[in-house]
C-alpha cells in the first residue's frame, strides 16, 4: 500500500510549477523595477536648509506698533510682530499643527493660523485651537536702527 515511488513522484517539481514560479518572480521583479523609480521621483530628496546666522528684516521705523510682518528665515517663513507697546517678537511662522503659515491679527492681538483657527500669544505660546506646542522662537536684536532676527542658541 505504501509505494515509495509514488511519494517521490508527488514531491517532484513539475516543469509547469517551475515555470509558474519563475514567471511569478519575474512579474514581481518587473513591478518593483518600475515602481521604485516612480516612488523616488514622487518623494523629493531632503534638502539642506540654508540657515543664515542672522537676517536683516528692516529698519525699526518700518514697523508700526501693533503690526506683523512675514520674512524669510532660511527656507522657512518667519514672523516679526511689533506689539502695541513697541516691543518686537519673532518666531518661525510655521504652525505646529499642520505647518501652515501663521499671521498676526491686530484685532485679536494674537498670532493666528487660518488653517484650523489656532492661536498663539505674543510669546508664541499656543492658547487656542489644535496646535500641540508653541511656535519656535527667534532672537530679535536692534543695531544701528536695524532689526536683525536670528535663531535662538540652544
Amino acid at each position: 500500500m505504501n509505494d515509495p515511488t509514488s511519494s517521490l513522484e508527488n514531491d517532484k517539481i513539475t516543469r509547469r510549477h517551475f515555470l509558474d514560479a519563475a514567471i511569478g518572480l519575474g512579474g514581481v521583479a518587473l513591478v518593483a523595477s518600475v515602481a521604485y523609480p516612480i516612488a523616488k521621483y514622487l518623494v523629493p530628496p531632503p534638502q539642506a536648509e540654508a540657515s543664515p546666522a542672522s537676517v536683516n528684516v528692516g529698519k525699526v521705523d518700518d514697523f508700526q506698533p501693533d503690526t506683523g510682518t512675514i520674512f524669510k528665515m532660511g527656507n522657512k517663513p518667519g514672523i516679526l510682530v511689533r506689539s502695541k507697546d513697541g516691543e518686537f517678537h519673532a518666531f518661525l511662522a510655521v504652525c505646529t499643527h499642520l505647518g501652515c503659515t501663521v499671521q498676526y491679527r491686530p484685532d485679536l492681538g494674537v498670532i493666528w493660523c487660518a488653517c484650523h483657527s489656532g492661536r498663539f500669544d505674543l510669546n508664541g505660546i499656543n492658547i487656542a485651537g489644535p496646535p500641540p506646542r508653541p511656535l519656535t522662537p527667534l532672537d530679535v536684536n536692534i543695531r544701528d536702527g536695524q532689526v536683525f532676527v536670528s535663531r535662538e542658541e540652544a
